[in-house]
């Protein structure tokens, strides 16, 4: 099987391009691709949690617009977002106002890049895949920091601080837990990480030892604070902070925030699912049939589910509570896991 980034190179060659642009084209193809199936699951990612939320509170949730339980109600709202009057308060900074919603966009989807979907099902197999993700999904900060400051609005510079704070905190015992696996695989590639747990449910490395389950539970908190999810959605405390970072945005540059958020949510179930949850291989034997994306994805929705759940279930934390989970919980608690792990490895 072939993966997505050898495919693409077979792309038929025209010899009047320039060997730049012929080099660029694999990458626009399959950032095309990226965009659009991901574009498809943010949608439905919306549509659930409505559907999630209104059944928690007893209630039905969209219902009309498209037929079936309102399907097309993501759909309608989507486009009500693309035609609504983009507006630009007069103080503001207007250049990183403008650039903060698209560096928050851009490190939220350039992640996916090398995460792998099922065997053959990735873009590119990088050796340091999982540092990549890190890395990329960094970035976010920096627009978030942008679209607070550029918007010369207090709340935002407080939503834009408080996030900022928040995400570089938890991106500590996040990335401590994944060292976890890292350690006992001895590779940084997301794909070799998936074929270590090949065999069964029980190769999983969320059976494997008692270490990696609990950096599992870690890294999903930590992931919940990474995303600004309940009850970690401090950046974002309406009865504080109006808005948060994004209070001055409307329309197309709202929705970038918008997306970017549950692209994240995606994302930080799909590398749980990846690291922890044997990514594309089945459970069982019996089910090797179903194709590997198929695998991915339901386990990867399951933990989106979880979030949701939890955002409907819990209170919102304080800003000492929250740093002091923190600090105080789960970085010692990382640490130790790592060195459990290493000896665990070493046997």
């Amino acid at each position: 099987m072939e993966s997505i980034a050898q495919l693409l190179q077979k792309i038929p060659k025209y010899d009047g391009l320039p060997e730049m642009l012929q080099a660029l084209i694999p990458i626009i193809v399959s950032s095309i691709v990226i965009f659009a199936l991901l574009a498809l699951a943010v949608l439905f990612m919306v549509w659930l949690e409505r559907k999630v939320s209104a059944h928690i509170q007893d209630r039905l949730g969209p219902m009309v617009v498209g037929g079936w339980h309102g399907w097309a109600q993501t759909i309608a709202d989507a486009l009500k977002l693309l035609l609504k009057e983009d507006i630009v308060p007069e103080s503001v900074d207007r250049v990183l106002f403008k650039m903060a919603p698209f560096i928050v966009f851009l490190g939220a989807f350039a992640a996916f890049v090398v995460l792998p979907f099922g065997a053959s099902s990735f873009v590119t197999d990088l050796n340091i895949g999982i540092l990549y993700i890190v890395a990329v999904s960094s970035l976010s900060v920096i627009g978030i920091i942008m679209a607070g400051w550029a918007s010369n609005n207090k709340y935002s510079l407080y939503g834009s601080m408080r996030a900022a704070a928040q995400v570089i905190s938890y991106e500590i015992p996040a990335a401590v837990a994944i060292m976890t696996v890292v350690i006992y695989v001895g590779s940084l590639s997301m794909v070799e990480i998936v074929r270590a747990q090949e065999g069964g449910f029980l190769n999983w490395f969320l059976f494997r030892n008692p270490f990696l389950f609990l950096a599992f539970i870690v890294y999903f908190i930590a992931s919940l604070a990474e995303v600004n999810r309940t009850p970690f959605d401090l950046p974002e405390a309406e009865s504080e902070l109006v808005a948060g970072y994004h209070t001055e945005y409307s329309g197309m540059r709202f929705a970038f925030f918008f997306l970017a958020e549950y692209a994240n949510m995606f994302l930080v179930s799909s590398v749980a699912a990846t690291l922890f949850l044997g990514g594309w291989t089945a459970p069982f034997s019996i089910l090797q049939f179903i194709p590997g994306p198929v695998v991915f994805f339901v386990k990867a929705l399951v933990l989106i589910f979880i979030q949701m759940w939890m955002r409907w279930s819990l209170p919102r934390l304080r800003v000492d509570q929250l740093m002091y989970i923190n600090w105080k919980v789960l970085l010692p608690i990382s640490f130790a896991l790592i060195l459990g792990a290493g000896w665990m490895a070493i046997l």
